[in-house]
């Protein structure tokens, strides 16, 4: 390998390792920064962490316990497992190249860039959290009531919910620098609730080591011999792949880990710009075209230093964070909804329909620790939804402002980020208002199917980028930092597992809608 020489007239390195560039401009080229400490590098995953607690670790994984027990839980941690390198693979692309991966998927050709669009625009315009952040500050409230035919009726439903992505969105507007209001933020709340829940689990588990065996049993044996639960109206294969793709951050969102750590500036994310407010933040210049290093011995110790902490970073503040969420919360709904035995509560035929599981379970908190127990349980999951659409409402928009300018604004100076981003930010929030509206006026659709859809929607999406990331960092990327033989693999077992489900949840879906199933 020849030694890389400086070119003075472009003041960057002339390459003597090309990454093609595809659909878009060749890369430039400067050193890899030096490494910064470990405890400098915590945010991004945080962010990812909380846009997670908010679907998988407090609603669906919950509700598909209180439905079936532990049958599927083993699928639950192969689920968040696969999604921590599906996540280390989205950080490699950006932490070489300081572009999003979305950028590299423009690269392999433009037509990613409208397909994600739609994928990313669709699912995240339901406002899912900011609905079911509203029923639980109702029920803190005036707690709800039921009409004849036995429905749960909710008080201010839909003018708190539509407050709670107004006060998101000015949230993100009055910051000066969109992450770091998104960092601080979601720090705070991450902290919060995970302190809340190992409180109430530990509460609840002192007598109740059965419901610990129970959920050991079923990760060591597969959830055997059942292994999947009994599908019927309410758990069906499309509220599965929901769930698989909702045990982490799920669907697109993964994709705004590259956004977050180039923000925070991991690797070559140091020579991008940020995204800042336009009213309280100054520009940042923001480079559309990413960077690449010489492949000099330095560089690549640099680039050896920041992977390991990279990984390191995600695995701590990511993956335990998820994987503690979800066992203690899981545990809680089944130590409420069953006995030692594995039989059900009475109570359990209470709330069969809907988000009303919650308050199942918040009613029995209180019967058996008290009604702070009870209090506390829904503010926990008050402080969940809203972490969550607030995530949500970033980096939905993120990951557009991504495809908008580097497939079709690249080279405007009108629209830049911050504008660009702006836009799609406040036209989701008016459009989940709009969908709010709507069900308002009797288009009754309730927050837990909003959160399947949404959840099955971007299950798939996982699926499809599997794919364009192997791609991207095995065939893409030079050898001393694309994927390597074991974590092919691994990309390789997540084609698989989360298109297997895919199949399984269009096949159901499609044959439903033909009146083909039983």
């Amino acid at each position: 390998m020849s030694n890389p020489s400086l070119d003075p007239a472009r003041e960057e390195f002339v390459p003597d390792v090309v990454i093609p560039h595809g659909q878009l401009p060749p890369l430039k080229y400067r050193d890899m920064p030096e490494p910064v400490p470990l405890r400098k590098m915590i945010g991004p995953s945080i962010i990812l962490a909380g846009l997670a607690l908010g679907s998988g670790e407090y609603i669906l994984w919950p509700y598909i316990t209180y439905k079936s027990q532990f049958v599927f839980f083993w699928a639950c941690m192969l689920g968040v497992t696969t999604q921590y390198f599906l996540n280390m693979e989205i950080t490699r692309w950006s932490l070489a190249t300081g572009e999003s991966a979305i950028a590299g998927f423009v690269r392999q050709s433009r037509h990613w860039a409208w397909i994600f669009l739609l994928l990313n625009v669709i699912p995240w315009m339901v406002p899912a959290w900011a609905r079911g952040a509203a029923q639980l500050i109702s029920w803190l409230i005036w707690e709800p009531t039921f009409d004849a035919q036995g429905k749960m009726v909710i008080a201010y439903e839909f003018p708190l919910a539509i407050g709670g992505m107004f006060a998101c969105g000015a949230i993100l507007t009055a910051g000066p620098v969109i992450y770091e209001t998104m960092e601080k933020i979601q720090m705070l709340l991450v902290s919060l609730v995970l302190v809340l829940v190992v409180v109430l689990a530990a509460w609840l588990l002192r007598d109740r080591p059965d419901a610990i065996v129970a959920q050991v049993s079923s990760i060591c044996t597969l959830g055997w011999p059942e292994m999947l639960p009994k599908l019927d109206e309410d758990i069906t294969p499309v509220l599965l792949l929901g769930a698989l793709a909702f045990a982490g951050a799920g669907g697109t969102t993964n994709l705004g880990q590259g956004d977050y750590i180039k923000d925070k500036g991991y690797g070559m994310g140091r020579y991008i710009g940020r995204i800042t407010s336009p009213i309280t933040g100054q520009q940042e210049a923001i480079s559309e075209v990413g960077y690449h290093f010489p492949h000099t011995e330095d560089n690549l110790r640099r680039w050896k230093q920041w992977w390991r902490a990279a990984g390191t970073e995600h695995f701590l503040s990511f993956y335990l964070t998820c994987i503690v969420s979800l066992i203690l919360l899981t545990l809680i709904s089944y130590v409420l909804f069953y006995d030692q035995h594995g039989q059900p509560y009475e109570r359990i035929q209470m709330y069969e329909k809907g988000i009303g599981f919650v308050w199942g379970e918040a009613n029995a908190l209180q019967q058996l620790i008290g009604t702070p127990a009870k209090i506390l349980f829904l503010v926990m999951g008050v402080a969940i939804l809203l972490t969550t659409e607030f995530a949500v409402l970033d980096v939905s928009s993120r990951i557009s402002t991504d495809i908008v300018k580097v497939a079709w604004l690249r080279e405007s100076t009108r629209w830049g980020n911050s504008r660009v981003y702006y836009l799609f930010l406040w036209g989701t929030i008016l459009l989940g208002s709009s969908i709010l509206l709507l069900q308002a006026r009797g288009w009754d659709v309730n927050a837990l199917a909003m959160f399947k859809f949404t959840a099955a929607m971007n299950g798939a999406v996982m699926f499809l980028y599997s794919i364009t990331l192997l791609i991207l960092n095995r065939w893409m990327l030079p050898k001393p930092v694309r994927t390597s033989w074991w974590r092919t693999l691994i990309m390789l077992w997540s084609i698989l597992f989360f298109g297997f489900f895919t199949f399984w949840a269009g096949y159901s879906k499609v044959s439903e809608l033909l009146g083909l199933s039983e």
